[in-house]
């Protein structure tokens, strides 16, 4: 594959892990509007089961965010080490 493709791909995916973080971020939003809403339900299954749920969400989206940081990082060196920068400068 040659390094541009490469760089394209490597672009592609941190779009998708960006979907990714967003999904994550919505979906953490719902568990808590849904924790809000059984406040006044007062629901005992709900109640012992979204905060775990809520959890596994939060713990999903601080993986995911960390994932894209690293793989940011990881595409910027990919950039620098092949000089790519100097071919695209917008793909830095």
């Amino acid at each position: 594959m040659e390094k541009i493709d490469k760089l394209h791909l490597m672009e592609k995916i941190l779009r998708e892990l960006d979907d990714v973080v967003h999904s994550q971020t919505s979906l953490l939003k719902k568990v808590a509007q849904l924790e809000a809403e059984n406040i006044n339900l007062g629901n005992g299954l709900l109640e012992k089961q979204l905060p775990d749920i809520h959890s596994k969400a939060d713990d999903a989206l601080t993986a995911a965010t960390a994932l894209q940081t690293e793989f940011t990082e990881a595409k910027d060196k990919f950039i620098k080490d092949n000089k790519l920068d100097e071919v695209l400068p917008e793909a830095g």
